[in-house]
């Protein structure tokens, strides 16, 4: 089906709208479990009850002027949700893109992984955003919620945070008057890969202690599309994890935590750096992540909290590619493309928060953070001699040198309330010091001819790639958000940011040659990105009806991007280079709207529009801009019942006048999801819930168009019949 005919057929037909809502957070007020130590009792969150961490301010969503999405572990049990992006298809704003169903990723207003803080806990989540997978190594099941703080509006994490904040926080264990044990088991499938997953969690404590175990296992096979099987898209999954806290005085808490995920034998069926007959997968992929806290409450009259926090977390990529090239009589044939690198990132932060009255919060800290680098390639290649092979040889490289990048800052966020705290005003900032150092690196280490079983170290051509250096960029960052509560159902909202973002290791060393078409070079000479925001906002709220409103601009200087330096242009590889844009302007707007019909039936419609150009020197679009979406629906929910959705998702064409350099143009799309879930059933102490749906009812073919521009992804997946059982004791 063509769009823009489409979507402007699909929006003509709904009452109110263009925006993309918080109506997945704001209907998740089911009650599923309330028993001592289970922590999916957050399910009961609704958007205005939810404190958002992220802030620091310890505020509750209706109090925060930033633009926050609260997602809990009952949004993701409604949805299919392989992965966290997915749980956000219907949030304002947010666009998920990725290469396949395991490596996903979302966009933030379009902007993606690089310009994102990503936090596990509250800490640094560090990885290349070449390939997607940042969020792809978290256990859907064991997520207690995510919040996502969308724009700069939030200064207080430093480098990378132009476009937002996204914090991935796991279940957790309590303090309880008397000692408690129980669990949580769950388990889902989906026809479409014929995927499945099992979690199992146990908690256990009392007055001065608790400890959480879990652990997981989910395994999927190759996607059904419309138009054929997504081939190599299939993944193995696993996690454990342990949380233990202890009490060793009345206002002291000391929590250590540990997670581990572990896949293996992961498709990845897009990748830009891959050609279109190349098959890549994860043999092995990874996350660890391992932190100890230690918080003091209500020490003074002023000083309401002290938290010590470190915390290390190690990723390891380990990419087999297989460049299906054809056969020559003489030369040479890539036959094995094995990538591996490993992340190593560890940081100690401190923090103060203090109340001066009632109507002023200071929260205060010191961080530091360091994220190292390690990486080679090593090319399997078969020389050919008038069709016969005459040897096998190991070409290995560096794709990065080794690498470090250090950051340390010093933070403030202030609240102050005005009026009765009908006026809420906030005032972030904070000054980096970011340090990049590098090892030389080479474009070829050795050369190994394992038939004659020799080694060259030093081969023709080798040279350097990168010379050993290392840079410091000073940075700072503000933000200003006000919040005017104009009637008891009227809230206005503006934000002011300020912005700053340091070049990633990879944008500044990268050196990405798969024995395809397509060789990616970074560069050391790159500037630091800096933005300037802005965000106006209306919200309204009512018992039966909702609005909420919502413009942004971000102007950013120096924004990196990747450009085509091809000495000729009829040349067959393509030479790509990172470097700075003159200047670049997002902006857009979001809108979400709801009405209940009557008790416990609703009506909702949202929907989001971004557009992204390079300013100067020409007008040019940004890459991976989401095209407008649109979404809308009915749900029903009687807790005595059940509780179902039935919802259209819409995206516009993304034509080729609009479309950045190298990006294939999509035509618009819509697709028809059902969702329902039963009541909770009670057994003694054991309580039962089931949940089903069926995604795109009509197997709609459509292609996304932040997925289809990574690769080999043609068509998205099919009609999907989903099941999951929760199960607690």
């Amino acid at each position: 089906m063509k769009m823009n005919r489409t979507f402007r057929a699909v929006a003509a037909t709904l009452p109110v709208l263009l925006a993309v809502s918080g109506i997945t957070g704001a209907s998740a007020e089911e009650k599923t479990v309330d028993k001592p130590g289970i922590s999916e009792q957050a399910d009961t969150l609704t958007l205005d009850e939810s404190v958002v961490s992220s802030v620091k301010t310890g505020s509750g969503t209706r109090d925060i002027p930033s633009e926050v999405t609260v997602v809990t572990s009952m949004d993701a049990k409604k949805l299919s949700s392989p992965t966290v992006a997915d749980i956000f298809r219907k949030e304002p704003g947010l666009s998920k893109g990725g290469d396949g169903i395991w490596a996903t990723n979302i966009r933030i207003r379009g902007l993606g992984e690089n310009r994102l803080v990503t936090l596990a806990n509250g800490s640094r989540v560090e990885v290349a955003s070449d390939l997607t997978t940042s969020l792809s190594m978290f256990d859907v099941n064991d997520i207690d919620h995510v919040e996502v703080i969308r724009g700069a509006q939030s200064s207080i994490y430093g480098s990378g945070a132009m476009g937002g904040i996204i914090n991935v926080i796991g279940k957790d264990g309590h303090f309880a008057a008397s000692p408690y044990f129980n669990g949580n088991l769950t388990a889902s499938y989906s026809s479409v890969n014929n995927g499945h997953s099992e979690y199992l969690a146990l908690y256990g404590g009392g007055g001065r202690w608790y400890v959480k175990v879990n652990g997981s296992f989910r395994q999927g096979g190759n996607v059904r599309t419309p138009v054929g099987i997504m081939g190599n898209s299939a993944y193995n999954g696993a996690d454990i994890g342990v949380t233990a806290a202890f009490k060793p005085k009345d206002n002291h808490t000391l929590k250590l935590q540990f997670q581990r995920n572990f896949s293996w034998d992961v498709g990845i069926p897009g990748g830009a750096a891959f050609t279109p007959d190349a098959k890549a997968s994860y043999k092995k992929a990874g996350r660890t992540l391992a932190s100890i806290n230690y918080d003091i409450e209500h020490l003074t009259q002023n000083l309401d909290a002290l938290k010590f926090k470190a915390f290390y977390q190690g990723i390891i990529l380990d990419v087999n590619m297989n460049p299906n090239m054809a056969r020559p009589q003489t030369g040479a044939l890539p036959t094995l493309v094995a990538p591996y690198a490993e992340h190593h990132s560890f940081g100690v932060n401190g923090e103060g928060r203090w109340r001066f009255g009632e109507r002023n919060r200071l929260t205060a800290g010191v961080e530091m953070w360091r994220r190292a680098i390690s990486s080679d390639r090593a090319k399997y290649i078969d020389q050919y001699a008038a069709g016969t092979l005459a040897a096998q040889m190991i070409r290995r490289e560096t794709p990065l040198p080794r690498a470090s990048y250090t950051s340390a800052g010093i933070y403030a966020q202030d609240e102050m309330r005005f009026l009765d705290d009908r006026l809420i005003f906030t005032l972030g900032a904070r000054a980096d010091v970011n340090v990049m150092k590098n090892g030389e690196c080479h474009n070829v280490e050795s050369i190994e001819n394992v038939t004659a079983g020799t080694v060259i170290d030093n081969p023709p051509g080798k040279y350097v790639t990168f010379e050993a250096g290392g840079r410091t960029d000073p940075s700072w960052s503000a933000n200003a958000g006000l919040l005017f509560k104009a009637t008891g159902n009227l809230d206005l909202t503006l934000n002011l940011s300020r912005s700053y973002r340091s070049p990633a290791l990879e944008e500044l060393f990268k050196f990405i040659d798969l024995a395809g078409n397509k060789i990616h070079f970074g560069n050391p000479k790159l500037k630091a990105e800096k933005g300037l925001g802005a965000d106006l906002g209306l919200r309204y709220r009512s018992e039966r009806f909702r609005l909420h409103v919502d413009g942004f601009i971000n102007n950013i200087n120096d924004m990196i991007v990747e450009r085509k330096v091809n000495v000729s242009p009829d040349s067959a590889n393509d030479t790509l280079m990172l470097g700075n844009t003159g200047r670049a302007l997002l902006y857009g707007a979001e809108l979400s709207v709801s009405y209940k019909l009557v008790r416990g039936l609703e009506l909702y419609a949202s929907g989001a529009v971004t557009v992204g150009k390079e300013t100067t020197p020409a007008r040019t679009w940004l890459p991976m801009i989401p095209p407008a979406s649109l979404n809308a629906g009915i749900s029903y929910r009687n807790d005595r019942i059940l509780g179902a959705d039935l919802g259209v998702t819409a995206a516009a064409a993304r034509p080729s006048g609009k479309t950045a350099d190298g990006e294939r143009a999509t035509e618009g799309w819509w697709r028809m999801d059902f969702a329902i879930h039963s009541r909770i059933f009670n057994f003694g102490r054991c309580n039962l819930q089931l949940f089903a749906g069926v995604d795109n009812i009509l197997n709609a073919a459509y292609v996304n168009f932040l997925a289809t521009n990574r690769g080999n992804i043609i068509c998205e997946p099919g009609r999907n019949f989903y099941f999951r059982v929760n199960f607690t004791f």
